[in-house]
């Protein structure tokens, strides 16, 4: 080749093309082991592995964390005080990093204010256009709103004129769409006193029921020294003043032990606290309180619209906002397509168009009135794809953490369609999986593993799907597993009736849910699967439900505690010792006084990210080292929280640590395949497989004939989903009943019964098309779970 030839053929590559990959080098960021890698930009990368090898924390808390953080620090100091501050992960080097958008699964806000229209954009569309085409007309977008109340108001003002101070009488007022007796909420509640305190005792005997409300804490301190009333008087016998100021007193200064304190009654105190929230989203205990004390019913005055009345009597060919809102979303995209109306034509066509995406995705029998917080998992992360769709935008990169999670098989081609798409536009797509229906289109593998926790964190393969399929990995050797029909299934003599359940779109369905065996409630998203559950089955006496809430915790919060298992672990070193349980708890007197029992120092940098370091006075083990100097079976109890939970299977087993209460808890957990999970892990550090699977080891100890799993294959890799049917069958086998919503065609062919729900989702589902064993359902067909299970099987 001639040296002319060279010199275009170096001009032809040009400086920019040579950045094609995303490199990441020496990544270290909680259990990855300094692994390095390159992913191809511009195509769709597939990361794989089992719960727990390392993927999310490659992927959103290595590569999508450091991009964010990048793109934070161009901001300036002032508006970076203001964003949240993110540390730079551990890893030596990254490069070719490109903006991150993240679409994780986290729950949207359960704020009861808060419905589909509200966190996509939509409501905000439809009320400009209600403002403009809608009779008679009220106002600006504001009078449609729930969120904005009517206020309005006169007085004077003093101004400065030419040296002299002039009062001026001003007066203003705002049209708001806010219904004034729900205040926007769509509910009314009211107390069931009976469930607030017992009236046969005195406040000092621990007469309020109230969760938290105990009278050796501030509380106690505040009703005591407000001087309302006698606190060794039995509430029986207060006077009706005395039951006001503690039930309903408006907020009031006073003073206790020389500070400054407000009173407030119980109920207004509640409402602000416990009834500001979403109902799913609190604790299970404040929940079980709420739904106990707490009744809900539809407002009077709204009839559960959220709107005031002007608001719901303007209207656009006959529907008012709160009609459009009540609609289901592909039924009001049909609707706003109608309206041809030149002077909002460019508003309509964004509101049409953001209406398609919704149906697109999956998502078109919801309507916008829906409250965010009842969104499923799955739900929740294709309800945040919706306002990416349409998205000019290219060049970035797009990180999903499980699209697939709550989509039945026939929905989930339509979700592979939508991430080639993103990636045809020129986008980098990320994509965190188990299913093989979306390993199969990636362009781009990477398989963590080999284990979970600490046996996990190495890079096992990196390369094309075919050579996963080849490679000795669990991933690659489980890629083409398929299920199998049981050749024998377990008969029913009892059943759960359920009759004429219409919770949201079921139609009347009667049901008998057959009892003592695995029963698998199936259908497309959106069919009537939850509620049939949620309205009929749930909240029944003996029934368990493992859903998919998120695990409330801080970072203090570990297996040990959430189980419960700290706490026979703690008397029990007390006893050997005879000492305190309260000294082996890093949240109370055993606490390390250097960092409080937190195990790091962490120092506020302002506008820049934090710095944790370990605390060099207890060496990260969060305990004084007073406590550490006590030992039960030979270990002190910072390595006894270090244990995995199949050590601590074993250590509490037999000898001087034998405690057979600890042992059971831990069994739950090694049985439901957290084994690795080492005992005072931060639940902040857990994956989402693993969260779920914690929940179901916990209510595995409930007593309960029912136990209802709300898709338990979440986040499970294709290895351990066959461990799950062991479990589920264990549960079956120990007299339990077992009902399972699930998508998965492993545990559709393992049941022992098969209820179908469709044939469609929304108004074209609610109905029951089949019921029978998996055998039956792959014969007949007649449904799409029914071919979608033939073509698994390979029937």
């Amino acid at each position: 080749m001639s040296s002319e030839t060279k010199t275009s053929a170096a001009a032809a590559t040009h400086a920019a093309d040579s950045h094609e990959v995303i490199r990441v080098r020496g990544a270290r960021v909680n259990n990855l082991k300094d692994i390095s890698v390159e992913i191809p930009k511009r195509r769709l990368t597939v990361f794989t592995g089992v719960s727990g090898s390392g993927k999310s924390s490659l992927v959103f808390g290595t590569i999508a964390a450091e991009s964010q953080r990048m793109i934070n620090e161009t901001y300036s100091a002032f508006v970076q005080g203001f964003m949240p501050t993110l540390a730079r992960p551990e890893v030596d080097t990254l490069e070719g990093l490109t903006t991150a958008i993240l679409v994780d699964q986290e729950r949207l806000g359960a704020n009861p204010r808060s419905t589909v229209g509200t966190v996509t954009d939509a409501n905000a569309m439809l009320r400009i256009v209600y403002s403009r085409l809608a009779q008679p007309h009220i106002g600006s977008p504001q009078a449609y709103s729930f969120n904005v109340p009517s206020v309005s108001g006169a007085g004077a003002v003093t101004m400065e004129k030419g040296g002299k101070k002039i009062k001026e009488r001003r007066s203003f007022s705002i049209t708001g769409g806010m219904c004034p007796e729900c205040e926007g909420r769509g509910k009314v509640n009211g107390f069931n006193l009976a469930a607030l305190f017992d009236d046969t005792k005195s406040l000092a005997e621990g007469a309020l029921t109230v969760p938290g409300y105990s009278m050796d804490g501030w509380y106690g301190r505040i009703f005591a020294g407000s001087g309302f009333f006698d606190m060794d008087k039995k509430l029986g016998k207060f006077t009706k003043q005395e039951l006001d100021d503690l039930l309903y007193r408006e907020p009031t200064k006073i003073k206790v032990e020389g500070i400054n304190l407000t009173y407030e009654g119980v109920i207004p105190k509640l409402q602000k606290s416990h009834l500001a929230k979403d109902l799913e989203a609190m604790q299970p205990h404040i929940r079980a309180f709420v739904e106990r004390a707490v009744t809900f019913t539809a407002c009077p005055a709204c009839g559960g619209t959220r709107l005031a009345e002007h608001a719901r009597t303007s209207k656009i060919e006959g529907k008012s906002i709160a009609d459009a809102c009540a609609l289901q979303i592909s039924d009001l995209a049909s609707w706003v397509r109608g309206l041809n109306e030149p002077s909002v034509a460019p508003m309509l066509d964004a509101l049409g168009d953001t209406l398609d995406s919704f149906v697109d995705i999956g998502l078109g029998y919801l309507s916008l009135e829906r409250p965010s917080g009842t969104l499923s998992g799955g739900e929740a992360q294709r309800t945040k794809m919706i306002r990416h769709l349409g998205s000019s935008l290219t060049d970035v990169t797009y990180v999903f953490d499980e699209p697939t999670i709550g989509l039945h098989p026939h929905d989930i081609d339509k979700m592979n369609e939508l991430l080639l798409a993103l990636r045809d536009k020129g986008n980098t797509v990320l994509v965190v999986e188990h299913k093989p229906e979306t390993i199969a289109i990636a362009d781009h593998v990477v398989d963590l593993g080999p284990k979970a926790g600490s046996a996990g964190g190495q890079l096992m393969y990196e390369g094309t799907v075919a050579g996963l399929r080849a490679s000795d990995t669990i991933t690659g050797r489980h890629l083409d597993d398929r299920a199998t029909l049981k050749e024998r299934v377990r008969t029913s003599t009892e059943a759960l009736e359920v009759r004429g359940a219409n919770t949201n779109n079921l139609k009347n369905v009667d049901v008998d849910i057959p009892l003592g065996v695995l029963t698998v409630l199936t259908g497309v998203a959106g069919s009537g699967k939850s509620s049939l559950i949620r309205g009929s089955v749930s909240g029944t006496e003996g029934v368990i439900t493992v859903d998919q809430g998120a695990i409330k915790g801080s970072r203090r919060s570990n297996p040990a505690t959430y189980t419960g298992l700290l706490e026979p672990i703690r008397k029990a070193f007390a006893k050997a010792n005879g000492v305190n349980p309260a000294l082996f708890s890093a949240n109370s007197e055993g606490a390390c006084p250097t960092c409080n029992g937190a195990g790091v120092i962490y120092t506020d940098l302002g506008m820049m990210a934090g710095v944790s370091s370990t605390c060099e006075e207890c060496e990260g083990k969060r305990f004084d080292s007073m406590v550490l100097e006590y030992h039960l079976g030979g270990k002190d109890i910072s390595e006894v929280l270090a244990m995995s939970a199949s050590q601590a299977q074993e250590f509490f087993a037999q000898g001087e640590a034998k405690l057979p209460a600890a042992h059971k808890i831990i069994t739950r957990l090694v049985e439901v395949g957290l084994g690795y999970l080492s005992l005072g892990q931060p639940l902040t550090t857990l994956s989402g497989g693993e969260r779920q699977r914690l929940k179901l080891a916990t209510h595995m100890g409930e007593k309960g004939g029912i136990y209802v799993l709300d898709e338990p294959t979440t986040g499970l890799h294709l290895a351990d989903v066959r461990q799950l049917l062991g479990l589920l069958d264990r549960l079956v086998e120990s007299g339990k009943s077992v009902i399972v919503i699930e998508h998965h065609q492993a545990v559709m062919a393992h049941a022992d019964w098969i209820i179908d729900l469709g044939p469609g989702a929304g108004h074209d589902g609610g109905s029951i098309v089949f019921e029978g064993t998996p055998a039956d359902l792959v014969a007949d067909r007649s449904t799409l779970t029914g071919k979608h299970l033939a073509a698994y099987i390979g029937a």
